[in-house]
C-alpha cells in the first residue's frame, strides 16, 4: 500500500483555508496528524481522510439562548 503525503500547501488549497491556519492549528494541538521530516510539514491522506471523517456532523447544535 502506497502511502501519499500532501504538503502545507496541499491541504490548504484542498480545505480552502490559509496556511497560516494550519500552521496555528499545529501550535495549538487542532486538526490532523501530520509529520515534521527534516524540517518539512507532512501530512498522511489517510489521517487527512480520518480528520475529515471525525468532523462529519448529523445536525447542527441548537445554542441556548
Amino acid at each position: 500500500m502506497e502511502v501519499v503525503h500532501l504538503n502545507q500547501k496541499q491541504l490548504a488549497a484542498r480545505w480552502s483555508i490559509s496556511e497560516a491556519t494550519l500552521e496555528r492549528w499545529r501550535s495549538e494541538g487542532l486538526g490532523p496528524k501530520f509529520l515534521k521530516l527534516c524540517g518539512r510539514v507532512l501530512y498522511r491522506q489517510m489521517d487527512i481522510e480520518a480528520y475529515e471523517e471525525s468532523c462529519l456532523a448529523t445536525r447542527v447544535r441548537q445554542l441556548k439562548a
